[in-house]
């Protein structure tokens, strides 16, 4: 009962990277499932945004990789499956080579302390599936005939070669990614003469926070929009000066849209511009608009924060007989009396 309990725990918490498998995650994971998108991705975080990766050569891979157990009667009874949330395999062309990749990204909206762990079974997992396919093949082909006895045993010949896998950690996160970045940053403190004997596997992370404006401008899609609006989302006034400066929010579509919604609690609607398009630039208008009046408002209160208190210097009336003198209506009042109140609280 206990190695059954402890085999469907392990199986949970490496499906679902000990996340919720919520709003968050399905649309981050349509979003960068799309083609455009994903070789938009790796253009810059591979190439520093020069168009190596077309949409036309990804390909789309079954997303989970299988843990087959070993140890007997003693060991565990059954596959473990783990999940991936997008991969696909590419052909990246340069200048002077054509490589074969398979891409993966995994989407974060919350820190995963323990991504190194996560993304390294994921990257072994496949590389083991690379050398179980190599095997087979040999098998069904009848090529072992040729091949030494250290090939026979092995499955894999000698010239077999396995393709790279590059899993890149998408954090759609409105703060920094404090989590560890390595293996090696998980460790307790040790010697490092053995840390030397092992191996590290580091995480790649891309975290729109982190991102320069200069860096943001290297993409082709509307990954620009989404990280910028990411970025700048807990920066009020920088996001509205974004929002009215770069005309390209005007192109964001359903499946942005959702993502800015669900990973910073915008509170963006699309609607119908009449000929059949979905139209997000009245929201994006209305966002602004909404900052201006906002901004219209404050300004106001404040000058009459100033007459209500030069009044009460003056004269040493009471606040509220000095607001009333001023002819201040009701729904001021309590705007008034609460900026009065914070500025005596900070005055000596």
């Amino acid at each position: 009962l206990v190695k059954r309990q402890l085999l469907c725990y392990d199986t949970y918490i490496y499906k679902h990277g000990g996340r919720s498998l919520g709003l968050q995650d399905t649309v981050t994971a349509k979003y960068v499932g799309r083609n455009d998108i994903f070789a938009d991705v790796f253009n810059y975080y591979i190439y520093g945004g020069e168009q190596v990766i077309t949409p036309d050569t990804l390909e789309e891979l079954d997303t989970r990789e299988v843990d087959v157990p070993y140890g007997g009667v003693s060991g565990a009874g059954q596959p473990v499956q783990r999940t991936r949330d997008v991969i696909r395999s590419v052909i990246a062309k340069t200048d002077k080579n054509t490589a074969y990749l398979l891409l993966a990204i995994e989407n974060q909206t919350r820190v995963h302390y323990a991504m190194p762990v996560r993304n390294m079974v994921y990257d072994a997992l496949q590389y083991a599936k690379q050398v179980t396919k190599a095997a087979l093949s040999h098998r069904l082909s009848g090529d072992y005939k040729e091949a030494g006895g250290d090939e026979y045993l092995s499955g894999f010949m000698k010239s077999d070669r396995l393709l790279p896998v590059v899993t890149l950690v998408i954090y759609f996160g409105c703060g920094e990614w404090d989590g560890p970045l390595s293996i090696h940053e998980m460790f307790a403190k040790q010697d490092k003469r053995v840390l030397a004997l092992v191996p590290d596997y580091k995480i790649n992370l891309l975290a729109p926070i982190s991102m320069t404006d200069e860096e943001l401008g290297k993409y082709r899609t509307t990954l620009k929009e989404v990280f910028s609006f990411i970025k700048y989302s807990k920066e009020k006034d920088k996001l509205k000066r974004l929002l009215s400066e770069d005309k390209g929010f005007c192109r964001l579509g359903r499946d942005e849209v959702d993502v800015l919604n669900a990973c910073t609690g915008a509170k963006l609607t699309l609607a119908e511009n009449g000929k059949g398009v979905i139209d997000v630039c009245t929201a994006i208008q209305e966002m602004v608009e909404e900052g201006r009046v906002e901004g219209r408002v404050e300004g106001r209160i404040e000058a009459l924060v100033g007459a209500v208190k030069n009044l009460m210097d003056k004269t040493g009336w009471t606040q509220e007989q000095s607001m009333d003198a001023l002819g201040i209506q009701e729904e001021d009042k309590e705007k008034i009396s609460a900026v009065l109140k914070k500025k005596e609280i900070v005055q000596p």
